[in-house]
């Protein structure tokens, strides 16, 4: 073979070569490129959210989350407490134990508090909705008049046990109401705090008579009938409302969850659960 055949036969082989390594190369770029769009995808559909909500705002928050989650993808991790009260699973217990949420739904004072102490992020707060106490009785009882004050108390004097939430409303009826009227010496004897549970379940066992709570956590009770709102002159009404927790993970889907529960398109839904939806100007 001459010298020019061997040189021929030498760059024949060395495109060869290089071509296999080009080839090579762009599939290792796009294997490569393939396995990122997958992460990414997975991290947008694989999202999570930590939610803890108390039960005022609790039946609003389970009828809508189904429906952001849908909207979204965002997987919502719930977990329900009360807004007070110093019950184990209550939310600022749980905060104080360390336990780490995203996202906290409760009663305005309370957040404040939370904020105070360095809980909560305070340019995140929102007001949801408002909340009015209302009074129970068991399914099949005598459902009482209570529309005016007179009656009211009548009715509060003469029931034979008071079940009352150990959260915002029956702090408010313990410590505020009861004793500025100079009743609570005569009803604490017959009253009992609710832990850790709706008062209207207890209404519902037969545990007590009648019950006080906020509306919307008597409504989805079974077994138990709401008599209405307690007289406006003693009414004291509850915001409720959201802010992200110092430790969120996940400031970003938190933020999307609060604006889609203050937004107008869920008004509707918030009111069918007996709160009054506190709505933004956009």
């Amino acid at each position: 073979m001459t010298a020019r055949a061997d040189a021929g036969h030498v760059m024949t082989r060395s495109f060869h070569i290089l071509t296999w390594l080009c080839l090579l190369a762009l599939v290792v770029g796009c294997s490569s490129l393939t396995g990122r769009q997958i992460t990414t995808s997975d991290a947008n559909t694989h999202r999570k959210l930590s939610v803890v909500t108390s039960g005022g705002f609790a039946a609003a928050y389970n009828s809508l989350a189904p429906r952001f989650a849908a909207a979204t993808g965002i997987e919502l991790h719930t977990e329900y407490g009360s807004s007070s009260g110093g019950a184990p699973d209550s939310i600022p217990a749980r905060l104080e134990r360390g336990e780490s949420f995203d996202l906290i739904i409760l009663s305005q004072s309370s957040l404040n508090r939370l904020t105070e102490i360095g809980e909560v992020r305070p340019d995140t707060r929102r007001d949801l909705a408002r909340s009015s106490i209302g009074m129970v009785v068991g399914e099949g009882a005598h459902v009482p008049d209570i529309s005016t004050p007179d009656l009211f108390l009548d009715v509060v004097m003469d029931a034979e046990s008071i079940g009352y939430s150990a959260s915002a409303s029956g702090t408010y009826l313990s410590t505020v109401l009861f004793p500025r009227l100079g009743l609570w010496d005569q009803l604490q004897r017959k009253s009992t705090r609710i832990l850790s549970e709706r008062v209207a379940a207890v209404v519902a066992r037969g545990e007590v008579q009648i019950g006080f709570q906020q509306i919307s956590e008597i409504l989805p009770v079974e077994g138990a009938t709401f008599v209405g709102p307690i007289p406006s002159e003693f009414q004291k009404v509850t915001t409720f409302s959201a802010g992200i927790t110092k430790r969120a993970q996940n400031v970003t889907d938190a933020e999307r969850l609060i604006a889609f529960l203050s937004s107008r398109d869920v008004a509707a839904a918030i009111t069918e659960t007996g709160l009054e939806p506190v709505v933004l100007e956009p």
